[in-house]
């Protein structure tokens, strides 16, 4: 039978049907041969999946973020991000950059992050010279960094599945997060070496001060998330309903660009955006079930033990592992299947919840710009009107600098973990 599941799983998806329908249709098919198994547990798993007030939070993230996009805040972010890099060459795509590790602090979702600023800064970009390659696999590798830097939507399903504390693992992708962005601009300083990017003209400093102080409201926007969880002031929910009166204070009230008129799509596209994650989290908890009932988990198991022994070889291992994953599943269920199945390995080595809810975020991460499934690469791809391949083709050089990061996560923790140990020693 696990044959036939297997079988239904690869045919669902060559047919292009959504990884979270196909999750449920595949635990719907296998549950239903079962004696054992009553039908309804299919409907109970999906529930019980999501009675969770951490997971409360994935809706409030994504309603903050479409908060500030429909606000017209990132646009705000994208001018004070200029003003710092513009006038050098290739300023605008280091703006790119940066913008999206600042969105990142905001949102906690790459695809919304994609959307919101690829919608602007793409078209600028190619406006500007900038070929279609150079705009969307910026705008498209950037991104990623939104599940990275807190808060961090996988993070807070990361936590609900192995008891991690969020705040700890708020606090380790800070370090990690930085270094991306970093990394992604020395790949664009390389690339402007061959292909001379064009500049800016410079802001004079009154200009830039006024417009600083302008974007500082919502740059403070991550301080008070963070700060908020790690000073045990709130919960990383409560400070996800913080981030959505904020943000609606800011749009209403300080920029008076966010109307009555906006609410309605501004919902509609929150819900449709919050109801693909929280599906697939649903029914990747009934696919679980139907997993445990044929021991996939400690099959999974015992292949990580046998096969790879040591400690190094079972970090590599589980990159490589989530790497394969990322390419046709999102983030939610890779995590739900399978961290329970790894979590009691890596104890076993010494590796903490924290350290693999990094290596896992961070490499799934990288599965949001790697087809098929990369939304964020298909979404930065149809804003341009270029193709999967050449989209794919224009990315690689900054996946590399995630898979570089990631493995030194997994390799030199102490590095990673440098500035958080600083602030709560005891959660590392």
């Amino acid at each position: 039978m696990i044959y036939v599941l297997v079988g239904a799983f690869l045919l669902f998806l060559a047919m292009g049907v959504p990884i979270a329908y196909i999750l449920g249709l595949v635990a719907l098919i296998g549950i239903s041969q079962l004696d054992s198994i009553s039908m309804i547990t299919v409907v109970q798993k999906m529930f019980t999946g999501l009675n969770s007030f951490t997971l409360l939070a994935v809706p409030l993230f994504i309603l903050a973020a479409n908060i500030m996009n429909r606000a017209k805040i990132s646009e705000k972010l994208i001018r004070f991000c200029n003003g710092i890099v513009g006038r050098f060459p290739g300023g605008l795509a280091y703006a790119n950059v940066m913008v999206s590790m600042l969105f990142a602090g905001i949102s906690g979702s790459s695809q919304a992050d994609t959307a919101g600023i690829g919608s602007i800064l793409i078209p600028a970009m190619e406006k500007e010279g900038y070929s279609q390659e150079t705009a969307v696999g910026v705008t498209a590798a950037s991104s990623t960094v939104g599940v990275i830097i807190p808060p961090s939507i996988p993070m807070v399903v990361y936590s609900s599945v192995v008891g991690a504390s969020i705040g700890a693992l708020f606090l380790g992708g800070v370090v990690p997060g930085i270094l991306i962005g970093l990394g992604q601009m020395i790949v664009i300083f390389i690339g402007n070496r061959k292909y001379h990017y064009p500049k800016q003209e410079p802001m004079t400093f009154k200009e830039f001060l006024k417009l600083a102080v302008k974007c500082l409201p919502p740059v403070l926007t991550p301080v008070i998330i963070i700060g908020g969880v790690i000073g045990g002031i709130c919960t990383a929910t409560e400070s996800a309903a913080i981030a959505c009166i904020y943000a609606t204070i800011l749009g209403v009230f300080v920029f008076k660009s966010l109307g009555i008129k906006d609410i309605k799509p501004l919902l509609y596209d929150t819900l449709r955006t919050s109801a693909t994650s929280l599906l697939a989290l649903a029914t990747a908890n009934a696919l679980g079930q139907l997993l445990s009932y044929y021991n996939v988990g400690m099959a999974v198991q015992e292949i990580f033990v046998q096969y790879f022994p040591y400690k190094w070889e079972f970090l590599l291992a589980v990159i490589a592992f989530y790497l394969f994953l990322g390419t046709f599943m999102d983030a939610i269920p890779a995590m739900i299947l399978f961290v329970p199945v790894l979590m009691p390995v890596a104890s076993a080595f010494g590796i903490s919840a924290v350290q693999l809810g990094l290596i896992i975020v961070i490499t799934l991460a990288v599965g949001q710009v790697t087809p098929p499934y990369g939304l964020c690469l298909l979404i930065a791809g149809r804003i341009s009107g270029m193709s999967v391949q050449k989209s794919f083709m224009a990315v690689i050089p900054y996946i590399m600098v995630s898979v570089i990061v990631v493995v030194l996560v997994a390799f030199a923790p102490d590095i990673a973990f440098a500035i958080p140990k600083m602030f709560k020693p005891e959660w590392f």
